[in-house]
């Protein structure tokens, strides 16, 4: 990981092992550029579709074992940008910490919340009617997550409000994080104290 300067919110990420290659960059007050590119092409969309609702710049470069499946390559890309969104935030000063929205998609509507506690945990309320979309597993849909929570040790709850046609379901979920993901964010003037917690520190 590199080390971004103080208040420029920044990060980037390299993980390689056996099973996967993945390069990450990131850049919270971007907002303009998404450069996603996993072999997954369903997940290459809802990523963009996060980073541009997110309003954030991101790449992403991922090289897997897909012979073997999409499990590998969609979890590594939730720890690579887990640990971007971190390390990014390191260097934000505070920010406004929580987030949640009821998102629409049709006939489908999710309920997204995230507290950028410094404590990871997943709270994943969603079923699915299908095995896969777009040749992406939908039980991978809460394994990006849980890798994206762990690392970037948010806490995030998603739930299934209402939802017929998985793609629309998903598509909220995405879009959903990215929105909470750029209000969260955000850089919180008034507290000039430095910190969102009445502990003096996050985690």
């Amino acid at each position: 990981m590199s080390k971004a300067a103080p208040g420029v919110r920044f990060a980037e990420v390299d993980r390689e092992t056996r099973e996967t290659n993945i390069h990450v960059v990131l850049d919270l007050d971007g907002g303009t550029k998404q450069d996603i590119s996993t072999g997954i092409g369903f997940f290459d969309h809802m990523l963009n579709l996060m980073a541009f609702h997110g309003q954030f710049d991101v790449g992403i470069e991922a090289e897997g074992d897909l012979h073997v499946d999409d499990h590998h390559t969609i979890e590594d890309v939730g720890i690579c940008l887990g640990r971007a969104f971190r390390e990014a935030l390191e260097s934000s000063g505070p920010i406004e910490r929580y987030a949640s929205i009821h998102l629409p998609m049709e006939e489908a509507l999710v309920l997204v919340a995230l507290d950028i506690s410094g404590r990871s945990g997943i709270f994943f309320d969603v079923e699915f009617k299908r095995e896969q979309v777009g040749g992406m597993a939908t039980e991978n849909v809460k394994e990006f997550f849980r890798a994206f929570s762990d690392n970037a040790r948010f806490t995030i709850h998603v739930k299934k409000i209402s939802g017929d046609n998985d793609h629309h379901v998903i598509e909220a979920i995405f879009k959903g994080l990215g929105r909470v993901l750029e209000q969260a964010t955000r850089k919180a003037e008034r507290r000039s104290g430095g910190s969102t917690s009445t502990k003096g520190r996050i985690g």
